[in-house]
């Protein structure tokens, strides 16, 4: 008896301690529990370009160095943080996802998100510079004319009744051009530069669909799952068209759509799960100089956000950190459906475009000085074959 109770007593001994449980945070986090929704983007923190978490859209946490400082507790196990968005879109659901939850509640939990405790890798959203969220974007596409109120904006009314009356008989399948990425895409508080010679240039604020997964013949049924999360972006539009002669092809959609800043996109990106059903809750806005030139719903759609996904991935694989823009609605600049006349951006402007439960993307407008040189193979200034 005396040797079986000494055994018992050296196995107690002997035998590993049972690890610690981890902080609530972390179970919480595990159980998809977050104390607090978050939005990510790309900021200049210190002279260089970091992911970070925005909190209260007016707070930026800078993810690796919070994850620095919460794996100095032992509960939390060394996971590396992207170093770019493009990664963290492509790891958030292998295990990024619920570190950020993790950072997110440790932060809470310990009142170190505001006030005199706040954490030192937290910073004013006023006192960083708020870079593009995704630099960049492997590819963009942009739907064309899906909103009905975008048909036929520059005729009469009853022409334009009768386009949106056919359209809806007769949908057909989602229409998507490319537009250029880096060059393109510019972030919050950049400058849209007005293209020298180019007198007409346009606006239209959408709504960008960031790809989470890698997508290929992806059903409008599946989409969601496929989707990242969402963003602000405005297609900046040249409608001064190509010079006549030459090429006999008159629709230029490089010219149209692809000068360089002509892609605006920001501020950040909200992740799916804090957003919701876009075609249930979108109300997207946008104001040049203080005036409201375009508002719409979902509803105003032709084909939904999944649908253009089903097109897009039918023709080419969507990659982690591809933008699919969902189209405009009426009251661009070209239309005179809104305002009775025709309306294009000036030097001086200021563009505000607002997505509801996303942010608003502030750019304003200059113009770009006459360059030096040429051969005469360069785009001419419209007014060269329009006549103003």
């Amino acid at each position: 008896m005396r040797f079986k109770a000494a055994l018992a007593t050296l196995t107690l001994l002997t035998a590993p301690a049972l690890p610690t449980p981890p902080p609530l945070a972390a179970q919480d986090a595990s159980r998809g529990e977050i104390a607090e929704p978050f939005k990510v983007g790309t900021f200049e923190i210190d002279g260089e370009a970091r992911v970070g978490l925005v909190l209260r859209d007016a707070l930026i946490v800078d993810i690796g160095a919070a994850n620095g400082a919460l794996e100095r507790d032992p509960a939390y196990p060394r996971l590396p943080m992207p170093g770019n968005m493009l990664d963290l879109i492509g790891r958030y659901e292998y295990g990024v996802r619920l570190r950020l939850y993790e950072i997110v509640n440790h932060l809470a939990a310990n009142d170190l998100i505001d006030g005199s405790m706040r954490a030192p890798y937290i910073h004013d959203v006023a006192d960083v510079r708020t870079l593009p969220p995704i630099m960049y974007p492997g590819k963009i596409m942009n739907a064309a004319v899906n909103f009905y109120s975008h048909v036929s904006e520059t005729g009469s009314e009853e022409a334009r009744a009768e386009a949106r009356r056919a359209r809806r008989e007769n949908r057909g399948v989602p229409y998507l051009f490319l537009k250029p990425s880096r060059g393109a895409v510019i972030g919050n508080d950049d400058a849209v530069v007005i293209p020298w010679g180019r007198d007409r240039t346009d606006w239209e604020v959408e709504l960008g669909t960031v790809i989470g997964r890698a997508a290929k013949y992806v059903s409008a049924t599946e989409a969601q799952d496929y989707i990242f999360g969402y963003t602000v972006t405005i297609d900046i539009s040249d409608r001064g068209g190509r010079p006549p002669g030459g090429n006999p092809t008159t629709s230029d959609w490089f010219v149209g759509k692809g000068h360089d800043t002509f892609a605006p996109m920001g501020p950040w990106i909200v992740p799916k799960e804090f957003y919701g059903d876009p075609m249930e809750n979108l109300r997207q806005t946008l104001s040049v100089g203080g005036e409201q030139m375009q508002e719409a719903r979902a509803g105003d759609m032709i084909h939904t956000l999944y649908e253009l996904v089903e097109y897009g991935s039918s023709i080419i694989t969507l990659f982690p950190g591809d933008v699919i823009n969902n189209g405009t609605s009426g009251g661009v600049g070209m239309g005179t459906a809104v305002r009775g006349a025709q309306r294009f951006l000036q030097p001086g402007d200021v563009i505000e475009a607002t997505i509801d439960g996303i942010g608003t993307l502030t750019i304003p407008v200059v113009a770009e000085d006459e360059p030096p040189g040429g051969t005469g193979a360069r785009l001419p200034p419209v007014r060269s074959y329009r006549g103003r």
